[in-house]
């Protein structure tokens, strides 16, 4: 165990402090973003190719240590250990896609008006990047970014949440050791800064990290977007999600339940693309509702380290408080509540367990629009699609969305220009557990950036475009005559 620190660090499993790690200072905070400039002008000539091989060999690492890595994620977030297995899962998958794209920095040839002429763009490294990332997902998120930051030939600052440090401390092992056997990687190509919102503060405000990669709340993101943008910075938000599904009538409830529970309670309902809001055909509620209930009824809660248990605790005090407040808004606002209350207060009363809720709504109230960062579920009924499309539309984040239906027309229409309004928009699975190979991320407030797959790499490099004369006459754009002499 980390001794030593200030910082103390809590398992949510049962409360008690697990570590204590060292907060990072403002000099040390300092220090650590200068030798990632000064990795930056070593790592940036490193073929491509080459750089892909430490990805390789981190994935590796990875492989080898999956079970300790993911019961570490368990220890520390309390999520259950199938899930935390699978965030390490996502982090060798992103390694295995870094490694193929470390060979597929494709720049397009372009034909010029000009003859005798040229154009293509070609691709660069873009400096040390930061990555600020959230205590629910505490190492994919940040894998997410550095694999692909990595191939593209950027040293990484990582800013963990100060709840989750030591799953970051780590990674940093490992990729320690992943260095050691690549044999010529430049000191400085990751640190990460232990520390509060000073910290995470002195990491975006500093002109030497052109990218900064933050994940969490959008009112974290109202902050970090304008104080990047103030020093011509980029920002790379994956902001908060108030996610829906509509259930149309011709769905498939059987599968259907079977994805709202996990969409709505994993992770106890503490992903960014969990399950929010329920939209339901009226002319199935009377069936859905009950089934939903009674699967709900089902689910073992408790420690998230034992076989069979499906939801674990909340990550602290806080965020049980979040959610009994909204229960209360419910309720003040004539909301029909199933669940929702905390269990095992006596065997754990430093841990915060609670029952998933169940809220019934007549309508998309403020509270519904509202993100609650815990396992409550808001259900809503539509007559007709137009309606459910606005309902589903009609909150401030643009993250995750889904539709259970078997009629084409209708799944058709929900993704289309006139359908969902999110980054991911899915037909008859839930709105959560999304693949590495898909660019993750969202619209609105929850900020417009893409992670992991697809095209995202771009955002981690610079573009330029370059023309190439290769005649012997020097002709000008758009016809223009400059004759001199």
């Amino acid at each position: 165990m980390a001794s030593g620190g200030d910082l103390a660090v809590h398992s949510p499993i049962d409360g008690r402090e697990i570590a204590r790690v060292r907060h990072d200072d403002a000099a040390a905070v300092q220090k650590k973003i200068g030798a990632a400039v000064k990795a930056f002008q070593v790592w940036r000539d490193v073929p491509a190719p080459r750089r892909g091989e430490l990805i390789r060999l981190l994935g590796q690492e990875l492989r080898t240590h999956k079970e300790a890595l993911g019961r570490l994620v368990t220890l520390e977030t309390g999520k259950i250990l199938q899930e935390g297995l699978g965030e390490v899962q996502e982090m060798i998958d992103i390694c295995d896609f870094a490694v193929g794209l470390s060979r597929q920095l494709y720049g397009l040839t372009i034909v010029s008006e000009r003859p005798g002429h040229r154009m293509m763009e070609t691709w660069h490294p873009l400096g040390p990047i930061g990555v600020i990332s959230a205590f629910n997902f505490p190492v994919a998120v940040w894998s997410w970014n550095a694999a692909l930051a990595f191939v593209c030939g950027d040293p990484v600052v990582w800013k963990p949440s100060e709840k989750t440090p030591l799953t970051a401390l780590a990674c940093t092992r490992l990729f320690a050791r992943a260095m050691n056997v690549f044999g010529d990687a430049p000191d400085g190509l990751l640190s990460v800064v232990i520390g509060g919102h000073e910290v995470g503060e002195a990491v975006v405000d500093d002109s030497r990290l052109p990218l900064i990669s933050a994940t969490g709340s959008c009112r974290m993101g109202q902050v970090v977007g304008p104080r990047v943008a103030q020093r011509f910075g980029r920002s790379l938000l994956e902001l908060g999600g108030n996610n829906a599904m509509i259930v149309a009538p011709s769905a498939d409830l059987e599968i259907a339940v079977r994805a709202i529970l996990f969409s709505a309670v994993g992770t106890a309902g503490q992903r960014c693309t969990s399950l929010r809001r329920l939209i339901v055909h009226r002319d199935i509620y009377d069936d859905l509702i009950p089934r939903l209930k009674a699967a709900y009824g089902s689910i073992a809660i408790g420690d998230p380290l034992v076989d069979g248990t499906l939801v674990g605790p909340l990550i602290d005090e806080r965020g049980f408080t979040g959610m009994q407040k909204a229960l209360e808004q419910v309720r003040a606002e004539g909301g029909a509540v199933t669940g929702g209350c905390r269990v095992f207060e006596d065997k754990f009363p430093e841990a915060f367990y609670v029952q998933p809720a169940i809220a019934e709504m007549d309508g998309q109230t403020d509270i519904v629009r509202t993100e609650t960062f815990a396992p409550l579920l808001y259900v809503l009924v539509y007559g007709d699609l137009a309606e459910a499309i606005a309902l589903h539309n009609g909150v401030p984040q643009g993250l995750a969305s889904s539709i259970f239906t078997n009629d084409m027309r209708e799944a058709e229409r929900f993704l289309s220009s006139a359908g969902s309004d999110c980054g991911i928009a899915n037909v008859n699975i839930g709105p959560s557990g999304a693949e590495i190979g898909g660019a993750f991320g969202g619209e609105k407030e929850t900020g417009g950036g893409r992670e992991s797959g697809s095209d995202a790499w771009k955002a981690y490099m610079r573009r330029a475009t370059n023309t190439i004369n290769y005649s012997n006459e020097l002709p000008l754009a758009q016809g223009i005559s400059f004759n001199v002499g």
